[in-house]
């Protein structure tokens, strides 16, 4: 593309389904116009969920589009993970009356967002080094929401090589009394207990039903977002506590994936991170993420950041697709 244009740009994930306009200038910079947000759960596929985003949108003909998506994009048939709707990448273009449609995990395009036009993503500092992402380090990226995406980038000459990853899949390791209370509980419904089904915003319920039992408690089975809507506003001592810890273990989770990826700085993203802002910015937070015995250290030297842009998804979609089509 050598000319300014508009094109769609959508961050599709297992609750939502999220649409904008977004205009791309020249020199590279994007403007998002007002997102369009839709349950995904009350559209059978995206092309339904995409004539009624263009409805909405009056008279925008997009030129393109970049699609975001929670799971592992590589081959031509994927699935949500965390929703029913099924695409035929190979087809995506034909089927939504488009010339270019570039495609790209959700986490790597926030990646993007990151490595693109990190002033437009919008960091707010919240542990370490209040200092700049590094230039030529590795940065990890990781946020809860209705699962865990992680991915991590690198600047090499310039240019960002990003790598999404499937990481919240990996087996969950418990370290203290409530997390094996967890896992213990898990395993009743699970054959296989992954990270996310802990650090995510289902996985609340079973922390909330962990310390209820290690504390002698009446079983309370309680939807998530009740749970959430309790302990934020901590009228419920119980939902407050289960909170802390699901903070406590997503900072020990985000100091494990930065010792993985040889990382020197890491950015929370999601929704789910800027509503617990306020408790990230916590000691608690950032002990469980030095906590590395021997390493801790190296960790003091990396800083902490969280997106605050609301749509970093939709931001990083459309600059990778700046990325891949601009000639």
């Amino acid at each position: 593309m050598d000319d300014a244009c508009s094109i769609a740009v959508a961050d599709i994930g297992g609750t939502n389904a999220r649409f904008a306009q977004a205009d791309l200038s020249q020199n590279g910079t994007v403007q998002l116009h007002e997102p369009v947000v839709l349950p995904t759960a009350d559209y059978p596929d995206l092309p339904s969920a995409w004539a009624e985003f263009l409805k909405r949108s009056g008279d925008f003909a997009p030129e393109g589009a970049a699609l975001a998506l929670a799971g592992p994009v590589g081959s031509e048939r994927f699935k949500l993970t965390n929703a029913a709707w099924e695409f035929d990448t190979a087809n995506l273009a034909a089927e939504l009356g488009l010339g270019q449609v570039a495609v790209l995990n959700d986490f790597a395009a926030i990646a993007h967002a990151l490595a693109g036009d990190e002033d437009a993503a919008q960091l707010a500092h919240l542990a370490g080094p209040d200092e700049a992402l590094p230039e030529d380090g590795t940065v990890t990226v990781i946020g809860p929401g209705t699962g865990l995406g992680i991915a991590h980038y690198r600047k090499v000459d310039g240019r960002a090589l990003i790598q999404p990853t499937e990481g919240s899949h990996i087996d969950f390791a418990p370290v203290d009394a409530i997390d094996d209370a967890v896992l213990a509980a898990l395993r009743c419904e699970f054959e296989r207990v992954s990270l996310e089904r802990v650090v995510s915003g289902e996985g609340i319920a079973a922390i909330h039903t962990a310390i209820l039992a290690l504390e002698g408690g009446t079983a309370d089975p309680r939807e998530p977002l009740e749970i959430w809507q309790a302990g934020l506003a901590e009228t419920d001592p119980t939902a407050h506590r289960a909170i802390a810890h699901f903070v406590t273990t997503l900072g020990r989770v985000a100091g494990d994936y930065a010792l993985a990826h040889g990382a020197s700085a890491v950015v929370l993203a999601g929704g789910l991170g800027l509503r617990l802002k306020d408790h990230l910015m916590r000691p608690q937070f950032h002990q469980a993420f030095l906590n590395k015995g021997r390493y801790r250290a190296m960790m003091e030297k990396m800083p902490i950041k969280l997106i605050t842009h609301p749509q970093p998804g939709l931001l990083g979609a459309a600059l990778a697709y700046l990325q891949r089509h601009r000639k």
